[in-house]
């Protein structure tokens, strides 16, 4: 029976809507995806899923309110792609260490819905669009029995922010009987001067009393979460991931943001084809 499994950590999530995974217009995070995959070895023909997925995000900005939003959720994987919501992975050949051990690697791309507009809250009356959008990249897992650790780069290829972002992760997958998997997980995300810049920066135009200008620098925010699968049958699987992220101190300096973490609660259902 093909089982969700907690592979991909995209998700070490980084200090806005990046993470973590988001992403699809409002940010869901892409444990939700990573639990769709299969177990370590490669499905010999195309399976695909369709549901619905929620998710609660709390964005650092001053004043803005928590985003709820639905979303819906596709997935399509074979020996050659791995698509989940607003991100696609192309597989690349892997390489086997041992029986227990394989390093995968990839090539990633991913809309992401960082970003905001001025009325989303006082604080941004006066600020400029800042637009989230499509990011590219690769990266490598190197997947084994006790962990799997995941190094991803990705680059912004819209040019909106012309950002770059670092992830690394570590986590691992517990299964508790034939319908449970639990993944706790921890990692860190480094963003850019540009990217940090452009989503938390305050250029000279920009600036008020309230509202200093503000040049921002790169950043190393570190997250943990826990992800959860629960599998009625070889069908039906309910979602879950609960996560919060340790702001650094060149976001938390910005007049922008009123708050030291993020955090996103995330719950979908999938259908199994």
């Amino acid at each position: 029976m093909p089982l969700p499994y907690p592979l991909d950590s995209i998700s070490p999530a980084s200090v806005s809507r990046m993470a973590a995974a988001s992403a699809l217009a409002a940010g869901l995070c892409i444990p939700l995806a990573a639990m769709a995959q299969e177990p370590t070895s490669e499905p010999s023909s195309t399976t695909w899923g369709l549901g619905l997925g929620v998710v609660s995000r709390q964005e650092p900005y001053a004043g803005i309110d928590r985003d709820n939003t639905p979303i819906p959720l596709l997935q399509v994987e074979n020996r050659y792609i791995h698509l989940f919501g607003p991100r696609i992975e192309f597989k690349l050949p892997s390489l086997d260490i041992s029986d227990s051990q394989r390093l995968n690697f990839g090539i990633v791309g991913k809309y992401d819905g960082s970003g905001y507009k001025e009325d989303d809250a006082p604080i941004l009356n006066g600020m400029d669009e800042r637009k989230g959008g499509f990011w590219a990249g690769g990266k490598v897992e190197w997947s084994s029995d006790l962990v799997d650790v995941s190094a991803e780069w990705l680059a912004d290829a819209s040019g909106n922010s012309s950002g770059q972002v670092v992830n690394l992760g570590l986590e691992r997958t517990w299964r508790f009987g034939n319908h449970v998997l639990i993944t706790p997980h921890v990692g860190a995300s480094w963003q850019d001067d540009k990217t940090v810049d452009y989503y938390f920066g305050v250029s000279d135009s920009e600036a008020r009393i309230d509202r200093p200008t503000y040049i921002g620098e790169s950043a190393m925010s570190i997250e943990t979460g826990v992800r959860g699968v629960y599998m009625f049958d070889k069908h039906h699987s309910v979602l879950m991931s609960v996560e919060v992220t340790s702001l650094p101190d060149e976001i938390k300096d910005s007049p922008l943001v009123d708050r030291s973490t993020t955090n996103s609660v995330s719950l979908g259902y999938i259908y199994r084809f």
